[in-house]
């Protein structure tokens, strides 16, 4: 049965009375996806399944193929997000699809308002332990924003200068969920965590010397944290990271409304 005349089924099922709305909405979860050329296929209904739409993922296509594909999805979608956007990329994007915007720190493009009002309670704080860190929190930061979160941002609070963070305690108390994001050692989301009572985060990144091996030393200090409780993502994950963080507090979201 192509997908047309399954949803024709469905919605006939619907009006006739005998598959309920709710019913009806489960299977729609997992029917749609639009080709487009013979290089992608849309998840439009990834939103429906999981609270996020797709997001493209930068590195790898063509600017033709981003293009191509933007344009499908803002058929449907307010914000369209691709991630790993180097600047000339960018520059043959835009020459494509109008109304394109550009993060250049957060090697973001997107297709958004310019205002984009939070849809959801709580605070997701974005720490950051160098300047050198600050594209990978960039990009968490970017990503929760246009997801519809409210985000704080604190940079080049490293444990090397540990005033730094601890003359900033009110951005870790005022926080819902923390992103903690850090190269070299991979430190401060354990110190984070144990100022914290909010999910922390942790993001290891590929800053710093030989034996920090491109962000393996970080992230296996993340893993063994001494502190209790924190989550951590790949090397350089931040768009992961903010979505996680987004899960979180829509996940409370819900739980608040069942309640």
């Amino acid at each position: 049965m192509t997908e047309e005349k399954a949803l024709r089924s469905l919605l006939e099922a619907v009006a006739h009375g005998n598959v309920t709305p709710d019913v009806a909405l489960g299977k729609l979860k997992d029917l749609a996806y639009e080709p487009v050329g013979e290089f992608a296929k849309i998840d439009h209904h990834r939103s429906l399944r999981t609270g996020f739409p797709e997001v493209i993922w930068g590195l790898g296509k063509t600017s033709e193929q981003i293009a191509q594909i933007m344009e499908v999805m803002r058929l449907r979608n307010s914000v369209v997000m691709a991630t790993r956007i180097e600047p000339l990329v960018y520059a043959a994007v835009q020459q494509k699809v109008r109304g394109l915007r550009y993060y250049e720190l957060a090697k973001i493009c997107a297709i958004a308002p310019l205002v984009i009002e939070p849809q959801f309670a709580g605070i997701i704080s974005i720490l950051s332990a160098g300047t050198a860190d600050l594209p990978v929190a960039e990009e968490a930061a970017v990503t929760a924003e246009l997801s519809g979160f409210q985000v704080q941002r604190l940079w080049d609070v490293g444990v090397a200068g540990i005033h730094r963070l601890l003359n900033n305690r009110h951005i870790i108390e005022s926080a819902s969920v923390l992103i903690v994001v850090a190269g070299m050692e991979g430190a401060l989301p354990s110190v984070v965590a144990g100022l914290a009572d909010c999910p922390v985060i942790a993001v290891p990144t590929s800053v710093g010397y030989g034996a920090s091996f491109g962000g393996l030393a970080p992230l296996l200090t993340m893993l063994n944290s001494c502190a209790a409780g924190v989550g951590v993502v790949n090397i350089d994950n931040g768009f992961g990271a903010a979505v996680l963080a987004g899960q979180i507090l829509r996940t409370a979201d819900k739980l608040k409304r069942l309640s």
